[in-house]
């Protein structure tokens, strides 16, 4: 079984390095959104790869289970806990990027992050 949890660490890491590439050196918008997204979820699959557990059972204590077999036996809640919420705050935020995308290309036309910063007519009418 730790074999297994090699390949979830390694799969994870592949995803955050994936991300992070895509996040500084793709000039597309909404791929950089994507590898951002990646990077999330590769930290999410590395913190499940941290609370597994093997043979571990699930943490509800049954009636009737001896408490200290279940203590050594079951697996750890806390990762679980954290990447259910870490995935319901990325859902946000991954809405919110997009929509912040849809107005950039309504302002500028193009989804191009270097024609977007190198803009500059635009930026004169707000200076003034």
């Amino acid at each position: 079984m730790a074999q297994t949890q090699l390949v979830i660490l390694l799969t994870s890491v592949a995803l955050i390095i994936v991300g992070i590439y895509a996040a500084i050196f793709v000039d597309n918008i909404i791929k950089k959104i994507i590898g951002i997204s990646f990077i999330e979820e590769g930290v999410n699959l590395f913190i499940v790869a941290i609370g597994y557990k093997a043979g571990g059972v699930v943490p509800i204590l049954m009636p009737g289970m001896d408490t200290t077999w279940f203590a050594s036996n079951a697996a750890y809640p806390l990762p679980f806990g954290l990447v259910l919420t870490s995935i319901v705050i990325g859902a946000s935020t991954l809405a919110i990027m997009l929509a912040l995308v849809m107005v950039l290309y309504r302002r500028y036309g193009t989804l191009s992050t270097s024609v977007m910063l190198a803009d500059t007519s635009k930026q004169e009418e707000y200076d003034e």
